[in-house]
């Protein structure tokens, strides 16, 4: 068993949003499922009470609480994307899957659980430009977005007037 995973309270989902994780980001697949030998406040014996996951090769445990604890967006899961491809295709799943856009790259699944799908080339062109204002402006830039898109960050940075 790892030492230290972390736990992502569900209300009764974890073994839906575990094979949901794993079938959408690379190198994600489900454990384990473990089943309560007794009953407790808010599982019945022999219901599934833990799904044991990994998600981008991070090792996670889905708890099958119940509706105690909601998500917030205090914790959220960032995931680097290579290419404008692979950040439409994580988006549209999370959020065409029941999730909810927000603002800045950030999505809820439908879980509530919150993500950042965060290109790479995002990351570069505001904290490892040369240029401030070519860093403010690519700030600036995916300041106004929800799914970020990288040709207009980038037409930004550049200084280039990119039509709505």
């Amino acid at each position: 068993m790892t030492k230290l995973m972390t736990c992502i309270w569900y209300n009764h989902t974890a073994e839906e949003a575990a094979n949901f994780y794993a079938s959408v980001l690379p190198d994600s697949r489900v454990t384990g499922v473990q089943r309560t030998p007794t009953d407790t406040p808010s599982q019945k014996a022999g219901e599934v009470i833990t799904v044991e996951f990994e998600i981008a090769g991070h090792k996670f445990i889905g708890l099958n609480g119940g509706p105690i604890f909601p998500q917030t967006e205090a914790v959220s899961f960032m995931i680097m994307t290579d290419d404008q491809e692979e950040t439409d295709r994580l988006w549209n799943a999370i959020v065409d899957n029941g999730g909810q856009e927000s603002a800045c790259g950030w999505c809820k699944d439908k879980w509530g659980v919150s993500w950042q799908i965060t290109p790479k080339r995002l990351m570069q062109l505001i904290w490892e430009n040369a240029d401030p204002a070519a860093s403010k402006r690519a700030m600036d830039a995916m300041m106004t977005m929800r799914k970020i898109d990288i040709a207009a960050v980038e037409a930004a940075a550049a200084g280039e007037t990119v039509a709505a």
